[in-house]
């Protein structure tokens, strides 16, 4: 059977969508279109490109993860570098090696621009802070002038896996100048909304892989402090627009996979605990697939 597919953002979190993948796959469930946040966005591409979860997983396995922490360098190194990085580069991490390694995995399957995809197969979310809105690769391109079928995707995902901060942002040129790119998690991290069609019959059964708890057991945050107040404004950024559009959904066509304990920026992950994460979205969304009625 034919479905469409979202996955929502996480960071490193995101390897347990590459196991919640491999359960839809053994489900012979095939994909019609891909739609994906950050994490969720290198899955999507990665899927639409050919890959198998399988072929995910010995990727990654041959991968450092530390490999993409590609600072700048400094001539005059002292303590105040790091912090005036961010402040000029918005970024401690620049992203390019990044985005080269997606390139070059998706350039091995055929796959540079979204002119080598099928039409409306895949949808990347990100967040152009420039102009304020929400950046929906490729469709919304043409307003920026771009053609969308010689947009490259690996710069869409780097684009939507820009965490503020963390990596520098993406400056998408335009005929008038350019925007600020950074990670679409800011404006929605699961991006269900795109293949929403409340209004007429579906055309096939949508299934949604979100990193996090259902909205009735989301327990709430204590902030006693300026850092887990930052952190609190950024994570109700980030849900905002998704929880009041899932809020008035049916839950039924969502796998939610709260993981717990990993930091989404964690590259120090360790191959064990990347496994557990692999086994663990395999193994939740088995158990969702075994009920789910379409």
């Amino acid at each position: 059977m034919d479905i469409d597919i979202v996955f929502s953002g996480g960071g490193i979190r995101g390897f347990a969508l590459i196991g919640a993948y491999e359960a839809i796959e053994a489900k012979g469930l095939r994909w019609r279109r891909l739609a994906g946040t950050s994490a969720g966005s290198l899955v999507a591409a990665l899927i639409a490109a050919g890959y198998t979860s399988k072929e995910m997983i010995d990727l990654l396995d041959e991968l450092e993860l530390r490999y993409f922490l590609d600072e700048r360098k400094c001539l005059f190194p002292f303590p105040m570098w790091k912090w005036l990085r961010i402040y000029w580069r918005m970024g401690l991490y620049k992203g390019e090696v990044f985005e080269q390694w997606v390139n070059e995995v998706l350039a091995a399957r055929g796959v540079k621009t979204f002119g080598d995809l099928p039409k409306e197969s895949l949808s990347i979310v990100a967040s152009d802070v420039t102009n304020g809105r929400m950046l929906i690769l490729p469709d919304d391109l043409p307003q920026y002038g771009v053609n969308p079928a010689a947009f490259s995707v690996a710069k869409a995902v780097r684009m939507s896996t820009s965490i503020p901060y963390f990596f520098e942002p993406v400056k998408l040129q335009t005929k008038e100048g350019g925007c600020i790119v950074v990670d679409g998690g800011v404006l929605s991290n699961f991006p269900l909304f795109l293949f929403d069609e409340e209004k007429q019959v579906k055309k096939r059964p949508v299934l949604g892989i979100q990193l996090s708890v259902k909205l009735s057991e989301r327990p709430k945050r204590k902030i006693n402090n300026a850092v887990q107040l930052f952190e609190a404004l950024f994570s109700a950024m980030k849900e905002a627009h998704d929880t009041r559009y899932i809020s008035r959904r049916h839950e039924k066509d969502i796998v939610f996979l709260p993981v717990e304990n990993v930091f989404f920026t964690e590259f120090s992950l360790t191959p064990e605990t990347r496994d557990r994460l692999i086994q663990y979205g395999r193994e939740k969304t088995e158990r969702f697939l075994k009920k789910w009625t379409y």
